[in-house]
């Protein structure tokens, strides 16, 4: 701790708000109750500094002081959803370079050739709970096929099909152009790699073009191929509490 205004360190309340516990305002009633510990030190004097090195800690849990960060990429073909690659290829991160200078990681994977909405954040707990098994976020994938789709084949889908690792039930599927039948929607939960190609697949289609419209009620919205913007305030709230989905 430091009173003393140096570069190297940060308001103590700042670390704490910085780290998601709670406004700044707030963190300056948990200081003054004792509620917060620096280097296993109890702490009440508010306005003191702290280094972003210093163990700070709320109810005994350890925070990080970074501040989350949440960005939403139209991700565009030929780009794999990695931070970095041997092969160097495009990636993700090399869209959004000039975004933040906090390290960010992709929420799950798009192939390199899927496109759309991908979630970028170093919020490692929310990351954890979009791609949890049981977290039941729904997305929705805009596909373009090889050849015309046979209604019985997407009734076959929509009804469920067996595939190597399980039986996959889609929330729905259909067509999205009547007169063209080489392109569906699918709107689906399951986090299985590659899960929507398998299913074509699996039905005999190859998927020449695949693109992911919707994410946990996120969509491309204003916003184009290869962009990016921020999350809305509003929007962070309601996705931490599921109410986007």
């Amino acid at each position: 701790m430091e009173k003393e205004n140096k570069e190297n360190y940060i308001r103590l309340n700042r670390y704490i708000a910085n780290s998601g516990v709670c406004s700044r305002r707030d963190a300056d009633e948990l200081i003054r109750k004792g509620q917060i510990t620096v280097n296993e030190k109890t702490v009440t004097e508010l306005g003191c500094k702290v280094l972003l090195s210093d163990r700070v800690k709320y109810k005994g849990e350890l925070l990080n002081p970074e501040q989350k960060v949440y960005i939403l990429l139209n991700k565009p073909k030929d780009t794999v959803t990695t931070v970095s690659d041997r092969q160097g290829r495009r990636t993700v991160i090399d869209l959004i370079s000039e975004a933040c200078e906090e390290r960010v990681y992709p929420v799950g994977r798009l192939d390199r050739n899927t496109t759309g909405l991908l979630l970028l954040t170093n919020d490692g707990e929310l990351s954890k709970q979009l791609t949890h098994p049981s977290s039941l976020r729904k997305k929705i994938y805009h596909v373009f096929t090889d050849k015309p789709i046979d209604e019985a084949d997407l009734d076959q889908i929509r009804n469920g099909i067996e595939l190597e690792d399980g039986l996959i039930v889609p929330d729905a599927v259909s067509y999205t152009d009547k007169k063209d039948r080489t392109q569906a929607g699918i709107e689906i939960h399951s986090g299985k790699n590659r899960i929507v190609r398998r299913i074509f697949e699996h039905m005999g289609y190859k998927v020449v073009k695949l693109d992911r419209v919707y994410f946990s009620g996120l969509t491309k919205k204003n916003l184009p191929r290869g962009k990016w913007r921020f999350l809305t305030k509003k929007e962070i709230i309601l996705i931490k509490a599921g109410m986007l989905s």
